[in-house]
């Protein structure tokens, strides 16, 4: 077994960072439709937790946020002329339209990807599949840019595969990380792989959600564990309960998150939760490590509740003395079922003993929170010193990025002041400036 360390990669929140609630079945979205928002408030948000984690010793990172508006959208859409005059009729005729092509989507990096460390692959390799996020037309574009941004940052081929997103079909709907969890002893060592989908597309009568749109197909995850030549004994295809993604859980890590042998999950979680734990057992114990479930019972905390506190959309992580601390929103602190199961969860004895609020408020009412905004990679210190080391959070590269956001950023974003030219001017100075903080030149088309 080699030693490995998790580094979680957080998404920069971009400038253009507003509520136009696109996202059916994310109610958070929904329901901060057309609100007022504040970028800059955003970024400093997102900036002080990865902060907050690297003093304590946590591995951090950033992915840098997407050029927008997506001007190639856009004009494949018919809208023509200069840049201004695009902005400007997109407003006048379709207005959605804009909007999506102004997303600041790729800040949920839980989306980014499909991580399986070198320790699970065939090939030893660290391997990424790009999620093609095909169910919604403002995230069915971030594709391209993400390889583009994974594949200058994990550049050396002798450590790392980054595999281009699935076909852009309902057959093969990936929406990355955010429904796929590694379970092991140690980051380095062998790990067991869950993929948990909402859907088979090539199974008519296989159950499936009614309301809200299930966003991963089975036929997806089965293809990513393909690519990423793992084990089929360590990897398994979960499904999600149809009935708790019609309650707004639209992904896995909006109700389970795990980490090393502890699965922190609601029991509304799954389709079948005894038999989701046996066979995850029994994988486990094919690697030598036993799984520690946390259950969660709905008499505890509904699933509506754990929707609106986003309980499960936690970062889970491993501290130097075995135990695990949670990473929570503050909602969870303002929700009173919620705040009391988390008290009696640090004072049970079990292996979560610790917990940690951050005010992410801004990107919670767009529909995500700390889980939603990193993507998890263990790397071995080979790996780490082959990637690009910066984008890796220092106190130096902090202090650089609040004053960049201090530059560059708005204050106050409505709907209205997407039709403003000059916003996507100042989106596209930033991100200019950006690629030179973090070096990484010609990071985006635009630059060539």
């Amino acid at each position: 077994m080699q030693t490995a360390r998790e580094y979680n990669f957080d998404g920069l929140v971009g400038p253009s960072h507003n509520y136009a609630g696109l996202s059916f079945g994310n109610v958070a979205s929904s329901n901060n439709v057309n609100s007022v928002s504040n970028p800059k408030e955003a970024a400093l948000q997102g900036l002080a937790k990865m902060r907050a984690l690297a003093q304590r010793g946590f591995a951090q990172a950033l992915l840098p946020p997407q050029d927008r508006p997506n001007f190639r959208l856009l004009r494949s859409l018919g809208f023509t002329g200069s840049d201004a005059e695009v902005i400007s009729r997109a407003h006048r005729e379709a207005p959605v339209i804009l909007a999506s092509a102004y997303s600041a989507s790729p800040m949920w990096t839980a989306n980014a990807a499909t991580v399986s460390p070198s320790a699970d692959t065939a090939d030893g390799r660290t391997h990424f599949t790009v999620a093609n996020l095909n169910n919604k037309l403002h995230r069915s574009y971030e594709h391209a840019q993400t390889a583009r941004t994974l594949r200058a940052i994990f550049g050396d081929e002798r450590h790392f595969a980054v595999h281009d997103a699935l076909p852009p079909t309902p057959a093969f709907g990936d929406e990355g990380a955010a429904n796929h969890t590694r379970l092991c002893a140690a980051h380095g060592a062998p790990g067991v792989e869950m993929f948990v989908y909402g859907r088979v597309e090539f199974d008519p009568g296989a159950p499936a959600p009614v309301r809200f749109p299930a966003r991963q197909t089975l036929e997806a995850s089965q293809a990513v564990a393909r690519l990423h030549g793992l084990d089929p004994a360590r990897a398994l295809f979960v499904q999600q309960d149809p009935a708790t993604i019609d309650q707004g859980v639209f992904h896995n890590d909006v109700i389970a998150v795990g980490n090393g042998n502890v699965l922190f999950y609601h029991e509304q979680a799954f389709v079948d939760e005894s038999g989701t734990l046996d066979r995850l057992r029994r994988a486990l114990a094919g690697v030598h490590a036993e799984l520690r479930p946390v259950r969660v019972a709905a008499s505890e905390v509904s699933v509506a509740d754990a929707v609106s506190s986003y309980l499960f959309n936690s970062q889970l992580l491993s501290k130097p003395d075995g135990r695990m601390a949670l990473v929570v929103p503050q909602e969870c602190q303002e929700n009173p079922a919620v705040a009391a199961y988390l008290q009696r969860l640090a004072a049970s004895g079990g292996p979560i003993d610790e917990l940690i609020s951050f005010d992410l408020r801004q990107s919670m009412r767009n529909g995500g929170g700390p889980a939603c905004l990193r993507l998890r990679v263990a790397l071995t210190d080979a790996e780490a010193a082959a990637m690009h080391r910066g984008v890796l959070l220092t106190e130096d590269l902090y202090g650089k990025l609040v004053a960049w956001v201090g530059r560059h950023y708005r204050d106050r974003l409505a709907p209205d002041d997407l039709a403003d030219p000059s916003l996507a001017v100042e989106v596209q100075a930033a991100l200019d400036e950006l690629t030179t903080i973090l070096g990484l030149p010609a990071l985006y088309a635009s630059q060539q």
